[in-house]
């Protein structure tokens, strides 16, 4: 199967070249595929004839989101259209990465695929949430996935900068402790993207964050306990860090779909965690 990978320079876009290779990956990024050239990105579908499209390509970025908001649409809502629109013109299954951000982060439990989003209250969220709906619009032939606090091989991500923190040189590193979330390993999924290739059959949108749930304080202390580092960890609140985008407390995914559908769980997230430590290089 001949998969395109939009975003192919990111964390997660390396991972899958990395992992898949009982697939052809073809990994694009910018400058030779540019989502937001909606007649060039076409001709790169239609060059490459991919059986399936990975779409991973967006701005990430939640705070730059806020300052600008005219680029995140650009880039996570048009783009994404584009993007759609390429795969149903060239008959290609569109798997669409997404996130919890499209949440209000307001729930008192996980969030399964049955809740309806509302695009949160960040600009990300917001124009994720209007890429998802593009997606759903202009290609029937889609599966839309959401994850969050992701973690992969060679970064960024929470556990590169808990571990460069952790230099000896901070007696005490204060960590929000009023968010959680799901810790989830870039690894574990690309494994669950490999099942929902194969089941070609499956549309709908589908949770891939690990089981298992912590704050971003607990997830820190587990870093550090796999590790062996002796890093005290102080929980704070997040008012006591300001930032542009507001961080929703609650980002915790329930995986419906995937019991309903009768794919393999994700991995608990510690094991994931421990998974991930144990390479050579991260």
């Amino acid at each position: 199967m001949r998969v395109l990978v939009t975003g192919g320079k990111g964390m997660l876009g390396r991972t899958l070249a990395a992992e898949l290779t009982d697939f052809e990956i073809i990994p694009t990024d910018l400058p030779e595929a540019d989502i937001t050239d909606a007649r060039g990105f076409d001709a790169v579908v239609a060059r490459s004839r991919p059986d399936a499209v990975i779409h991973c390509a967006a701005m990430t970025a939640v705070d730059k989101c806020e300052t600008e908001r005219e680029l995140a649409y650009r880039l996570n809502a048009f783009g994404t259209a584009n993007v759609a629109s390429a795969c149903r013109r060239n008959g290609a299954r569109l798997i669409a990465i997404s996130t919890d951000y499209v949440f209000d982060g307001g729930l008192d439990r996980p969030y399964n695929e049955f809740d309806v989003p509302s695009g949160g209250s960040t600009v990300y969220g917001k124009s994720k949430f209007a890429g998802e709906e593009a997606v759903r619009r202009h290609c029937p032939d889609h599966v839309i996935c959401r994850i969050s606090w992701l973690y992969g091989k060679g970064g960024p991500s929470f556990v590169h900068t808990m571990l460069k923190l952790a230099d000896g040189t901070r007696p005490e590193l204060k960590v929000v402790d009023d968010q959680r979330g799901n810790p989830t390993s870039a690894l574990a999924v690309a494994r669950r993207l490999r099942d929902i290739l194969n089941a070609r059959e499956l549309t709908g949108t589908f949770h891939l964050t690990c089981e298992g749930e912590a704050s971003w304080a607990e997830f820190a202390r587990e870093i550090f306990r796999q590790r062996g580092i002796d890093q005290k960890v102080v929980p704070c609140r997040t008012d006591e860090y300001p930032r542009p985008a507001p961080r929703p407390a609650n980002s915790r995914l329930d995986k419906m779909m995937l019991r309903l559908a009768g794919l393999p769980p994700m991995p608990q997230w510690q094991e994931a965690l421990k998974e991930f430590l144990s390479l050579p290089e991260l």
